[in-house]
C-alpha cells in the first residue's frame, strides 16, 4: 500500500471520527455546548460549530502537509533541502488565506453579537442584583420584588445525606418568566462582580456594583433552566444558583397575581443574612 493511500484512508477515517462526535454532541450535549431553549442560543451554537469545524480542517490541512513533507523529504531517503529566499506567491498566499478565514469567522459572529445587544422592543423588563451569595429579582413596573436563594438541604452539603437530583442547582424562589415574550433583563450589584449565567439562554451577563448591563431573552419552550454565578464573588460563590421556570402567559399573569398579594422582603442588611452562608446551624461555609 503506498504512502498516498495510507494518508488518504488515515484522512477519511478522520473525518468519519469527527463527524460521529459531531453527531454524538449534537445529540445529547454532554460534551458540546448546549443548543439551548431561545433562538439567539441556537445562533451561539451553530456560530461555535462553524468555527470549530474551520480550525478542525485547518489543523487537518496544517499537520497532514507537516507529515507528508516529513515522510518524503527525510533524510533517510537522501532528500536535499531545497534553497530558496523571497516567494511572492508565497508571500501573498499566507496573507489572504487567513485574511479570508478570518472574515469568514468575523460576519458571523458580528451578526450575532449585533442580535444579542438589541433588547429593544422588549414586553417584560427584570431587574436582576447581585448579592453575597444570592439574588434579587425585581419585575419592574409590576411592583413584585423577591430574592432567590440556595435551598439545597444542610445535611446534603455536609454529607450527611446523599446529594439530591438538583444538587446546589436549586433555590426557594426561583425566577418565573412567559414563554414567547421578549424580556429585558437589566443587571447590577450590590456588593462585588457577579454574573448571571444560565447556559440554554446562550449568554452570561456581568452585574457590576454602580453599573448597569442589560440583555434580554426569547423563551419558547415551558420549562426549567437552572444556573450558576459565573464569577468568583467570595467564599459562597459555589452557592449562588439560578432557576428560571418558564411557563404560559397565562399562568405567569396569574403568579404576578399571586406575588402581588404578599409583602416584598426587606433588603439584606449584612452579608451573614444570606442562607448561604449559615447552612448547618453556626458552622457558616
Amino acid at each position: 500500500m503506498t504512502s498516498s493511500r495510507i494518508l488518504r484512508g488515515g484522512g477519511i477515517a478522520l473525518i468519519s471520527a469527527l463527524s460521529a462526535w459531531s453527531a454524538s454532541a449534537h445529540a445529547d450535549s454532554i460534551w458540546n455546548m448546549t443548543r439551548g431553549v431561545t433562538d439567539i442560543s441556537r445562533n451561539v451554537y451553530d456560530l461555535h460549530m462553524l468555527i470549530l469545524w474551520i480550525c478542525v480542517f485547518i489543523g487537518i490541512g496544517v499537520f497532514g502537509v507537516m507529515f507528508w513533507s516529513i515522510y518524503h523529504h527525510r533524510k533517510s531517503r537522501g532528500a536535499e533541502p531545497a534553497q530558496f529566499h523571497e516567494s511572492t506567491a508565497v508571500e501573498v498566499a499566507w496573507t489572504v488565506v487567513p485574511m479570508v478565514i478570518l472574515i469568514s469567522m468575523a460576519v458571523p459572529a458580528t451578526q450575532v453579537l449585533i442580535r444579542m445587544a438589541d433588547a429593544s422592543e422588549a414586553e417584560l423588563t427584570i431587574k436582576v442584583t447581585g448579592y453575597q451569595w444570592l439574588w434579587q429579582y425585581e419585575y419592574l413596573d409590576e411592583d413584585v420584588s423577591f430574592f432567590s436563594a440556595l435551598s439545597t438541604p444542610h445535611d446534603q452539603i455536609y454529607g450527611d445525606a446523599p446529594k439530591g437530583e438538583h444538587y446546589l442547582l436549586e433555590v426557594d424562589n426561583p425566577l418565573v418568566v412567559p414563554v414567547g415574550t421578549k424580556i429585558r433583563f437589566v443587571f447590577t450589584s450590590a456588593d462585588v462582580i457577579h454574573s448571571w449565567w444560565v447556559p440554554a439562554l446562550g449568554w452570561k451577563q456581568d452585574t457590576i456594583p454602580g453599573f448597569i448591563n442589560e440583555n434580554w431573552t426569547l423563551i419558547e419552550k415551558p420549562g426549567t433552566y437552572r444556573g450558576q454565578c459565573a464569577e468568583l464573588c467570595g467564599r459562597g460563590h459555589a452557592f449562588m444558583p439560578i432557576v428560571v421556570e418558564a411557563v404560559s402567559p397565562a399562568e405567569f399573569q396569574e403568579w404576578l397575581a399571586r406575588m402581588k398579594g404578599q409583602d416584598a422582603p426587606e433588603a439584606p442588611t449584612a452579608q451573614t443574612d444570606s442562607p448561604a452562608l449559615t447552612l448547618a446551624g453556626d458552622q457558616p461555609l
